[in-house]
């Protein structure tokens, strides 16, 4: 094994063990390369992550060795790096990082974590989100590009509710879209929120767009993944490294470039470069937080005028009051067997 490395984080000294560890086979990344990446966009990820909740996804021995999601704090955690009690659905709790320097972030890359998934909270208010986020999700069939036109509905929808979302590659196919909101409503009204926006971009674009929770259900479609919004679901960060062969990151974006950018583009040779000739393009967004209250009143308007209520939770939460039912349409549909004495 070769020797650590130690890497001075804005005055701290963070050690890299093993850092000539290939995490990524294909194109020969190391542990220490994925180190000096987020060293270099350490202001943009420690934005996307400052004083959230945050989960580890870690690859210790590379992305074709096991990987975990790690929800609480490692033991070794130092003290310098605080930490938040959350809530699961289950009523469990747990004690989660919540970086507030970017030493914190090369510590936890030191432990193997590629990709950073912070709750849409601040450790001082655990229960209140202050973004509203939104995964446009490409099924089988559609594309990157596809998504792209749903982004762009989307935007002209929360722009139509004094909103404004900032858009970002999730390093994979998709597009997620996040909207600073003030810290005032709970984990289920902002999920009643991101439900009636899908909701209208579906109304607009029924042949492109889809809330459809059942994958049976939604076609070639972009799928508007509501429950991203519900309580323990978070998205990958901003600038987070995805565990795929290109080692693509999570990129932010301008909404005028949208059109014309694919994630490949993004990856921990080229973000850098990117990050240093503009900065964090959404290093502003925190300076403006928005109010929910005409989304959740169009909200009220479905339920009250059309019926559209509440859309099932994920399958580890617990039954929510008026959640419609989870089995799936198909088997619900299926006729009783036939009674074999008549």
């Amino acid at each position: 094994m070769s020797a650590a490395e130690e890497i001075d984080v804005d005055g701290r000294t963070v050690r890299i063990s093993n850092p000539d560890k290939v995490y990524f086979p294909e194109r020969g990344f190391t542990k220490i390369d994925v180190a000096r990446y987020y060293y270099a966009v350490r202001t943009g990820i420690l934005r996307a992550l400052r004083d959230r909740p945050t989960t580890l996804q870690r690859h210790p021995d590379g992305i074709e060795g096991e990987s975990f999601f790690q929800k609480r704090a490692p033991k070794n955690t130092p003290d310098w790096i605080p930490t938040a009690r959350i809530a699961f659905p289950s009523g469990r709790t747990a004690d989660e990082l919540c970086p507030t320097e970017p030493a914190a972030v090369l510590w936890a890359a030191n432990l193997g974590c590629l990709t950073f998934h912070p709750w849409p909270v601040r450790r001082d208010d655990v229960d209140h989100p202050d973004e509203l986020r939104i995964d446009l999700d490409p099924q089988p069939g559609t594309t990157f590009t596809d998504a792209i036109k749903v982004a762009h509905e989307l935007r002209a929808v929360l722009g139509e509710h004094d909103l404004v979302g900032w858009p970002k590659t999730s390093g994979g196919r998709g597009l997620h879209v996040f909207v600073p909101i003030e810290p005032r409503w709970t984990f289920t009204e902002v999920r009643r929120a991101v439900i009636t926006l899908a909701r209208e971009v579906e109304r607009r674009m029924p042949d492109e767009a889809t809330t459809a929770w059942w994958k049976e259900e939604r076609g070639r479609r972009i799928f508007l993944d509501y429950n991203q919004a519900a309580r323990d679901r978070t998205i990958a960060s901003a600038y987070s490294v995805r565990p795929n062969r290109r080692a693509t990151v999570s990129a932010p974006l301008r909404w005028d470039e949208v059109d014309d950018v694919h994630p490949d583009d993004f990856d921990i040779t080229g973000m850098p470069g990117r990050f240093a000739e503009l900065g964090d393009v959404h290093e502003n967004m925190d300076e403006r937080r928005y109010g929910i209250e005409s989304v959740l009143e169009l909200a009220d308007r479905h339920e009250s005028d059309h019926g559209l209520g509440d859309m099932p939770y994920p399958p580890d939460h617990p039954k929510m009051p008026g959640e419609p039912s989870r089995v799936q349409p198909s088997r619900a549909r299926k006729p009783a067997s036939p009674d074999p004495k008549g």
